[in-house]
């Protein structure tokens, strides 16, 4: 056999790196085959022993190099509820039946545990209009303070705490308009951020679905 064709099919090919590629690395990137000749004897050795070390620490630096950011610019961030809005109330209660309403209002009613909570009191309507309508016109407003809910045409007094959370109350309240006197056992409670309350009747003549008030701006 030719020795010249012998040594040619034994001689290893080295490359030269192609234009217009960034490589991570000495290894990576593209390459071609250079004009000069291979390299024979222990430089043909010390070129495989350095080429080996290069792949390895380029393996290396690749398992060390930060994950990559792979947010979208200018993608908004996840929604936070605004800080300080009130929570949602619970808005479920099944009433006693043993229960009575009181004869008269509880002692100290109206001040700390035994008051409608702050959160609730304030100005609502059912329609919005009516929160900016004057005296007499405002039907479906609702003016709540810390012992008394004051409608239209009549007015209720807190006199029995059930339950009572930073966002609900459940009480009896004790009733008083055009000539008449009755009482009402009623759940109020907050829902849309603070921004609606709902109002559950319970007893004989309480309307079958929750009543949604929006709040009056100040």
């Amino acid at each position: 056999m030719n020795s010249h064709t012998d040594a040619a099919s034994t001689k290893p090919l080295s490359f030269r790196r192609g234009i217009g590629v960034g490589p991570r690395n000495l290894v990576q990137g593209r390459w071609a085959p250079p004009p000069t000749p291979p390299l024979k004897g222990r430089g043909l050795m010390l070129a495989t022993i350095l080429l080996l070390a290069a792949c390895g620490g380029g393996h290396d630096e690749k398992q060390e190099t930060a994950p990559e950011n792979t947010s979208i610019p200018g993608e908004p961030a996840s929604a936070v509820p605004a800080e300080g809005a009130p929570a949602d109330a619970d808005l479920s209660y099944t009433p006693d039946a043993s229960a009575k309403p009181p004869a008269k209002p509880d002692a100290g009613i109206g001040t700390g545990d035994k008051a409608i909570p702050a959160a609730i009191q304030g100005r609502w309507a059912l329609k919005e209009e009516d929160c900016t309508a004057r005296p007499g016109t405002d039907l479906t407003a609702l003016v709540i303070d810390a012992k008394t809910l004051r409608f239209f045409e009549s007015a209720g007094d807190l006199a029995h705490v059930r339950e009572r959370g930073a966002n609900r109350i459940v009480a009896d309240y004790k009733f008083g308009g055009e000539g008449e006197t009755w009482d009402r056992l009623m759940l109020l409670g907050l829902a849309d951020g603070g921004k609606t309350l709902v109002r559950r009747d319970y007893g004989e003549g309480a309307a079958a679905e929750p009543l949604r008030y929006r709040r009056c701006v100040a």
